[in-house]
């Protein structure tokens, strides 16, 4: 390869070269001169430079919009504009998680927390732009790799370390499900990229083999964990209570951001003409038919499990595995409106999410728990929070007009769209639709214990200026998408007319 080509790969791809510089930077001023400082002081001096150095990895990234799409690597990478503006999610994402770390006791090895959170976010930035096989996969492990880290985080509580552990497993399991199906998928079309793929399924009629099928099975299992979509979810409840809770917001968040992306890529790319039916009473072979169940079983269960939890942090990952069902529901739509209110919803869902994690993060690390009980009488101890909780819940249950409920409603219409004559994906919406309301139990429960339920501490809870304004400016941008929802709907669907 010529140099000019080495350019043209670094020019693409400096915010990823910034944030691996940042990462080194952070762990090298940890080493040399805050080993000794005092945990608040690390934290906020090293935090501030992973802030300085995901602001500058905005900077490349917005230069890059506009231009025309670029293939690197002979089809290993690209780079459009649907991609630089997950990319900018991304980065905005792992700021705000940052921002909230900051204020949360992550143990002795500050600069490593920080570090790690970069370079996942790093390999979450490279599965966006992956559109290879083997890319994909590397890039998947980078990011899993990172994250089992930083759930293992507090590595002196035994929950922390089964969390890690746990995860670790399903994680190298998955990755074990998804390279096998990889191979098939190169076994039968002789390619690796996805749009040679496509190309080999449509021009010499492979249709659904055997093998392939066997291939997209598998491949479809391992980012079933990714996800964490029922029957792969059983690591998520114990990972999102025993990592620290910032870590938690960002595998909730950004990580589910990065694997849907990718999902939907080798779907309506690599597999297109491969999707079957879903249709009720007209089931066929295909993608679509795997995921409509698997997404129907992941709406009943993590809704139905959400409401026995006592834990607000294993509520909430009860809650975001039912979310992921509803998600499905965009992807079994296989249309253009399906993949644009997929990746609204993933927008919406991420910054409401991260909401509601920053708030636990808060209000625990100043009680001593993240138990239900532990948010007694927290309107009357801590309003402000209080009061961003209720906009975040409200969202996640979708009541209008926050920007969870539009999202539900793009997702559901997409699915209704797709079959207008005969409504064939009726069952898949009326199914989210009651398990919508299924979900306003268990949210109300969590707003009652934060409104109703009285304390017996009575003292107010005081939050740093930066850590509101950073939650309070999160809450503002779900309502923003909820009323105003236009722009950024009609951005997606002009991009996602490329794929």
């Amino acid at each position: 390869m010529t140099p000019i080509s080495y350019l043209e790969v670094f020019k693409a791809l400096n915010s990823e070269v910034m944030l691996a510089v940042t990462a080194l930077a952070a762990l090298t001023l940890d080493l040399a001169s805050l080993r000794r400082a005092e945990p608040l002081l690390r934290r906020r001096t090293i935090g501030t430079v992973a802030i300085i150095g995901l602001l500058a990895a905005v900077i490349p990234l917005w230069q890059q919009l506009g231009h025309p799409r670029t293939v690197l690597l002979g089809g290993t990478l690209a780079v459009d504009d649907l991609i630089l503006v997950f990319k900018v999610v991304i980065v905005v994402l792992t700021l705000l998680t940052v921002l909230i770390s900051m204020d949360y006791d992550v143990g002795r090895h500050v600069g490593e927390y920080f570090a790690v959170m970069l370079f996942g976010a790093i390999g979450m930035m490279l599965l966006i732009s992956a559109e290879e096989l083997l890319t994909i996969f590397v890039a998947l492990e980078l990011t899993s790799i990172s994250l089992y880290i930083l759930t293992a985080f507090h590595k002196s509580e035994l929950r922390s370390q089964e969390a890690a552990l746990k995860y670790f497993m399903f994680g190298a399991i998955s990755s074990a499900f998804l390279l096998f199906g990889l191979s098939y998928v190169y076994g039968v079309t002789g390619a690796t990229s996805l749009e040679g793929i496509r190309e080999v399924v449509k021009s010499s009629g492979v249709g659904m083999s055997p093998l392939l099928a066997t291939g997209m099975l598998f491949v479809i299992v391992g980012f079933g964990f990714k996800v964490a979509v029922v029957p792969f979810h059983l690591w998520a409840p114990d990972a999102y209570e025993g990592a620290p809770t910032p870590v938690t917001a960002f595998i909730a968040t950004g990580s589910k951001v990065a694997s849907f992306f990718v999902l939907l890529k080798v779907l309506f790319i690599g597999f297109a003409g491969l999707e079957g039916s879903a249709f009720w009473g007209h089931f066929s072979s295909g993608w679509t038919m795997l995921l409509a169940i698997t997404g129907a079983l992941s709406m009943v269960l993590g809704n139905c499990a959400a409401i026995v939890q006592r834990n607000v942090k294993r509520l909430l990952a009860y809650s975001s595995i039912a979310h992921a069902g509803y998600i499905f529901i965009g992807l079994v739509a296989a249309s253009r409106m399906g993949a644009t209110s997929v990746l609204f919803y993933i927008i919406v869902y991420s910054l409401t999410n991260l909401g509601a994690f920053g708030v636990v993060a808060a209000l625990s690390s100043r009680t001593g728990g993240d138990e239900l009980q532990d948010f007694d009488g927290m309107a009357k101890r801590a309003p402000f929070l209080s009061s961003l909780m209720l906009i975040f819940v409200l969202s996640l249950a979708g009541i209008p007009p926050l920007g969870g409920f539009f999202g539900k409603f793009y997702l559901f219409a997409s699915a209704i769209q797709r079959d207008s004559q005969n409504f064939g994906l009726l069952w898949l919406v009326v199914l989210g639709i009651l398990m919508s309301a299924v979900s306003l139990y268990y949210y109300l429960v969590l707003l009652k214990h934060i409104y109703v339920v009285d304390s017996k501490n009575e003292s107010r809870i005081i939050t740093p200026t930066y850590l509101n304004v950073t939650l309070g400016l999160v809450a503002l941008a779900v309502v923003l998408l909820g009323v105003y929802p236009r722009p950024i709907l009609e951005l997606l669907n002009s991009l996602v007319a490329a794929l």
